[in-house]
């Protein structure tokens, strides 16, 4: 590792940054936290974007995000009907990401064996049907032999004006060198007669991603780079049963990142460590690389790099301090307020932690986690304890984030659907996007942050975050020195 000392990389990279965005006047554009202490220079850094360009206009996008553990149970036939309860499909929303845990049982030969992309296909067509058939569309199989790509295509029909658009999105492992009749079949799948189409989707053991868009906006708008990664920082680090899916997207010149996590479990003392040092691995391993085709059209590199960022899924935070029988008096008193003080992921959001700057809505809801698996009625445990079930007290371990401006919560609730010991969560939010009046886009900056990111060594200490940040650091020099370099040769 690096053994340089951190207030010398930071006086380095401080007089890098102001040389390369040096200019006559000041640069309202690239500020540094005005609570900081001018002297850290590394502890909270803004890089927001350019202002409008006079060649755009601002149009309104609404996002439905929801996360849901379903407990490694299939998607039988009669989850339509609670899917389309959860969804409540409707014509407010322009585009549905939804991110399930634990869709394969997290056994050793679902850990370690070959993926099986069946399971995806059955939630991705249960999905679609729940969109689309509610509103009297009819709807085709999304991917019955899915296409890999980390890329998204653009295809030019020419009885058309307007673009239309497929993905290709799996695992990028998988699929090279299928035949370009596959390619059109999913062309065909993605454009033809639904209202939403699926755009992206991608699966790790039990994490799981599904984007879908309205049809008519993936005609309307310009929607380019998608992509995908996955990281795995399970067993061992690096195995599957816990990580994140992520999906990156462009529409028009707004870029999206959607991370889809499930995080070390735990209520014990240190288990927040865990968690904590997940999401640092996440953040700094999960990469939306370039390709040469991409050499006129730049895509961020990481998670910070995007515009609007959201990250969902089961996060396991529990409530800490706090003993089980006085977490579920308040639970029944519904002091949801005086519950939130003992949340750990709460306390991750503020200064020191690694959600700092992100955002989280009001919680006005019983907590997600954990039903009796033998009656999804009731917590599991409680006093007296029952023979056979596990001893947990409630939490709010399903939850969704966001960083980035533009981007406002309409919506943050629970569904009672019973299906698993987690109860399903979403959220709804109106964004803005940033659409060309003209057909010659132009680069901008990307809105970052760097958190305070904890290195492995120095799990469940209080230590110098520095070399965590300095890592993450790097990531987005290189996202923004490649779009300098490209700049320079247009």
């Amino acid at each position: 590792m690096n053994d340089k000392n951190p207030k010398s990389s930071s006086g380095k990279f401080r007089k890098w940054f102001k040389r390369k965005h040096k200019k006559k006047q000041p640069d309202p554009y690239y500020l540094q936290d005005e609570l900081s202490d001018g002297d850290d220079f590394m502890e909270d850094i803004y890089v927001s974007s350019l202002e409008i360009d006079p060649c755009t206009s601002t149009n309104e996008l609404r996002i439905f995000v929801g996360t849901w553990n379903v407990a490694g149970r299939a998607p039988v036939g009669s989850l339509a009907v609670d899917l389309e309860e959860w969804l409540k499909p409707q014509d407010a929303v322009d585009i549905y990401v939804l991110g399930f845990q634990e869709i394969v049982p997290l056994k050793t030969r679902t850990v370690i064996g070959t993926e099986d992309p069946r399971k995806a296909t059955n939630w991705n067509l249960l999905i679609g049907k729940a969109l689309n058939e509610s509103s009297g569309c009819p709807w085709l199989t999304p991917m019955l032999n899915p296409i890999s790509s980390d890329s998204y295509h653009y295809v030019r029909n020419p009885g058309l004006e307007k673009r239309a658009s497929f993905s290709a999105i799996c695992d990028n492992t998988r699929m090279r060198g299928k035949p370009i009749t596959q390619h059109r079949h999913h062309q065909q799948a993605v454009i033809g007669g639904s209202k939403y189409k699926l755009m992206a989707s991608k699966k790790m053991v039990g994490v799981f991603i599904s984007v879908w868009m309205k049809e008519e906006l993936v005609t309307k708008y310009s929607v380019s780079n998608v992509k995908v990664s996955s990281v795995a920082c399970g067993i061992m680090g690096y195995l599957g049963n816990k990580g994140s899916v992520s999906v990156s997207m462009s529409i028009e010149r707004t870029s999206f990142c959607f991370i889809a996590a499930h995080l070390a479990s735990g209520e014990k003392q240190g288990d927040e460590g865990r968690r904590n040092h997940q999401v640092s691995e996440i953040f700094k391993r999960t990469s939306f690389p370039r390709s040469a085709k991409d050499e006129h059209n730049l895509h961020p590199l990481t998670i910070l790099g995007h515009d609007r960022i959201f990250w969902f899924g089961d996060l396991n935070y529990r409530l800490y301090n706090l003993e089980d029988n006085l977490a579920r008096h308040l639970i029944q008193k519904k002091d949801w307020k005086a519950l939130q003080e003992f949340d750990q992921l709460r306390r991750e959001q503020e200064d020191g932690g690694v959600f700092q700057g992100w955002r989280e809505g009001n919680i006005e809801f019983a907590p997600t986690y954990k039903y009796s698996s033998s009656n999804f009625n009731r917590y599991s445990g409680g006093v007296p304890s029952r023979s056979g079930e596990k001893q947990r007290t409630p939490a709010w371990c399903d939850r969704i984030l966001w960083y980035g401006k533009g981007v406002k919560l309409l919506s943050y609730l629970r569904s009672e659907i019973k299906f698993s010991d987690h109860r399903p969560v979403s959220a709804l939010f109106s964004t803005q996007i940033e659409v060309n009046k003209s057909s010659n886009p132009r680069i901008f900056s990307k809105d970052t942050i760097v958190p305070n990111i904890m290195p492995p060594e120095q799990i469940g200490t209080s230590g110098n975050y520095e070399e965590g940040k300095a890592t993450l650091l790097s990531l987005i020099v290189k996202d923004t020195e490649a779009s300098s370099i490209h700049t320079k040769k247009l």
